[in-house]
C-alpha cells in the first residue's frame, strides 16, 4: 500500500487536534515553522495541509493575521430567481432577510471607465466607450459571501439620478428597480455560471484559500428592447455558498 503523502498526514494530525479540541474554534494556529518543527516536516508541508483544510471549511485563512479553527458556519443557501427582482429592496438584502441572517455590503463606483473588450461586448459597446463600474463585496451577518464587479453602460443613465448605483435616492435598489427610475424596462436577465479556482485578491476578501472552488457567474441583464443594460462578474465561494436556481414555469 502506498505511503500517505506528508501533507496528507499534517492534515489529518491538525484534524486531530481540532476534533480533542487542542484548539477551539477561533483560536489562531501556531506557526508553519513550529507546526513543522513538532511534526518533523518542512513549512511547504505544513502550508499544503491547512490549504487542504482551509479548502474543506476546517481551517480559515485571514490575511496578514495568520490561520484560524473555522467557526462552526452553515452554508447560505443563494437563489437565483425572477422573483427576487420583485421587491422594492435590494435582492440580496431580502434574500438574507429570508434566511434569518442580516445582508448588507461595500461598494466602491468608478464612473467614466474604459469598457475592456470582453465587458464591450457583453454590453454591445465598443470597446474603450465608459461605463460605470461598481466592485461589491456582499456580506451575511457581517461575513463575506459574494463578490461582484458590475459595469453599466455611462451613456444609458448620465445625467439621471441613478447614474452612481449606490448613491442618490434609488441607492441599493437594484438595477431592475433602478432602470425602472429612469423608465427603462428591464425584460429578463442571462446569467452563465461556471466553476473555477479563486484568484489571490478574491481569496483575501472572501477570507478563503487562494484557488478554492468558486462559483463565477457572468450576468447581464437586458431591457424590454433587447439592450444590455448592465453585466457583471459574480463570484461565490463553494465552501460558504450552494447557489439555487429557482426556475418560473408557466401554465
Amino acid at each position: 500500500m502506498p505511503e500517505q503523502p506528508p501533507y496528507l498526514r499534517i492534515a489529518d494530525e491538525l484534524r486531530r487536534r481540532i476534533a480533542e479540541r487542542v484548539w477551539e474554534p477561533g483560536d489562531r494556529l501556531p506557526s508553519r515553522a513550529q507546526i513543522g518543527h513538532e511534526c518533523g516536516v518542512g513549512e511547504n508541508v505544513v502550508r499544503r495541509a491547512q490549504e487542504l483544510l482551509i479548502s474543506q471549511g476546517v481551517l480559515e485563512g485571514r490575511a496578514g493575521s495568520g490561520t484560524y479553527v473555522a467557526e462552526p458556519r452553515q452554508r447560505v443557501r443563494v437563489v437565483r430567481s425572477s422573483a427576487r427582482e420583485d421587491s422594492q429592496e435590494s435582492p440580496f438584502r431580502a434574500d438574507m432577510r429570508a434566511l434569518g441572517k442580516q445582508g448588507d455590503w461595500e461598494s466602491r463606483t468608478d464612473a467614466k471607465v474604459p469598457a475592456p473588450a470582453d465587458i464591450a461586448a457583453r454590453l454591445g459597446i465598443g470597446e474603450g466607450d465608459l461605463c460605470v463600474r461598481t466592485a461589491y463585496e456582499f456580506l451575511a451577518d457581517g461575513r463575506p459571501v459574494q463578490l461582484s464587479t458590475s459595469w453599466e453602460p455611462y451613456d444609458l443613465t448620465a445625467g439621471t439620478l441613478v447614474v452612481l448605483p449606490e448613491g442618490g435616492p434609488h441607492a441599493g435598489a437594484g438595477v431592475v428597480n433602478r432602470m425602472a427610475a429612469i423608465g427603462i424596462t428591464v425584460s429578463h436577465a442571462v446569467e452563465q455560471p461556471e466553476p473555477r479556482q479563486a484568484t489571490a485578491e478574491e481569496a483575501s476578501l472572501l477570507g478563503i484559500q487562494k484557488a478554492a472552488l468558486v462559483t463565477h457567474i457572468r450576468r447581464t441583464y437586458y431591457s424590454d428592447q433587447g439592450r444590455p443594460v448592465e453585466t457583471a462578474d459574480i463570484v461565490i465561494p463553494a465552501a460558504h455558498c450552494e447557489i439555487v436556481y429557482e426556475i418560473p414555469i408557466n401554465p
